[in-house]
């Protein structure tokens, strides 16, 4: 295939956008309420229907990351289909419902794109984290906000986890990603944030109904971030407490190159520990918040450029033949 010939992609009559995965992630959380609430009252006269989402309302309600357990890691095919006690944790039971409202996951009836709203602690101004280094739409509408924001930094963070291990809310959907944005402390709103993502959101809903009209999307080049593994804290043998923290020549520089031998934690005692590694690589999620918990210090990332072709909507025809191919392979 040359890359000059446009890819005929079908239509996405069907997208959801999504708050509150994480509950004190705030920005979407008042971006999807402030969506709801314009929506009221209007004719929807779009080219796809937009479906609004608050995904996590108990934790919302206590301005936590999740009641029981994170729902941003319930959306496994296994974690999904398995059985479920009664005493199961909340995140669980509200894992299957948006399955049912948005999927469910990998079937014909999942919708087109779901976007999920996310904020982080870190310094990785807005980014673009999915599950395929070539999934053309979302890189597309990357390529697009891209152009749009010009003075936003801006990263596409791959995740190189096939669809049943796939974990995350937006994995539900045909095409999906997280719009993760920050720095922003969990449990408030910093306006500059949440000014960047409502303009994210609107030029992606922009970029689809241009393409659902018929418009060509021209290829080009984009740089693709793949997370090759996660780094932890260095802990205490016994006790299992960390003892060190991110080093200062280090905090707040994610997707700046990090070289073997570069600082890389500072012990509670002032010792310097250097990076390891046997080849250079991009740090992201540096001292994210969250993540300490989850034992994760920070991620490190390959970078490469991925080719995108052009792109136009499928006809109406051609799209009903995808369909019926989509439902053959289902069958199998």
């Amino acid at each position: 295939m040359q890359v000059d010939e446009p890819v005929l992609l079908p239509r996405l009559s069907r997208v959801a956008v999504c708050g509150g995965t994480h509950g004190n992630e705030l920005s979407g959380v008042y971006l999807v309420r402030e969506m709801l609430k314009t929506q009221k009252g209007k004719v929807d006269r779009e080219p796809a229907s937009v479906l609004m989402v608050l995904s996590n309302p108990r934790a919302m309600q206590q301005c936590r990351r999740y009641s029981d357990t994170d729902l941003n890691r319930c959306f496994t095919h296994a974690t999904l289909n398995g059985p479920i006690s009664e005493g199961a944790p909340y995140e669980i039971f509200r894992s299957r419902e948006l399955n049912a409202m948005l999927g469910p996951k990998g079937s014909r009836a999942a919708v087109d794109l779901i976007c999920d709203l996310h904020n982080t602690t870190a310094n990785m101004g807005l980014c673009f984290i999915a599950y395929s280094d070539c999934d053309w739409i979302c890189l597309h509408i990357f390529k697009y906000l891209q152009k749009q924001m010009s003075d936003t930094p801006m990263r596409f963070i791959h995740f190189d986890v096939s669809n049943k291990e796939s974990y995350s809310l937006d994995s539900i959907g045909k095409h999906g990603f997280a719009m993760e944005i920050g720095p922003q402390p969990h449990g408030c709103v910093k306006s500059n944030i949440y000014t960047a993502m409502k303009e994210g959101v609107e030029h992606m809903l922009n970029w689809v109904g241009c393409f659902n009209s018929g418009c060509v999307f021209e290829g080009g080049l984009v740089e693709v971030f793949t997370m090759v593994k996660n780094i932890d804290y260095p802990r205490d043998g016994e006790t299992r407490n960390i003892t060190a923290t991110i080093h200062p020549h280090l905090q707040d520089r994610d997707f700046c190159l990090l070289q073997p031998g570069d600082p890389l934690f500072q012990t509670f005692s002032g010792e310097t520990l250097t990076y390891k590694g046997n080849e250079p690589l991009y740090p992201f999620f540096i001292n994210e918040c969250a993540y300490y918990e989850k034992g994760i210090a920070l991620s490190l990332a390959r970078k490469k450029c991925v080719t995108v072709p052009s792109i136009w909507v499928q006809a109406e025809e051609e799209e009903r033949t995808s369909e019926r191919s989509f439902a053959s392979e289902e069958e199998e």
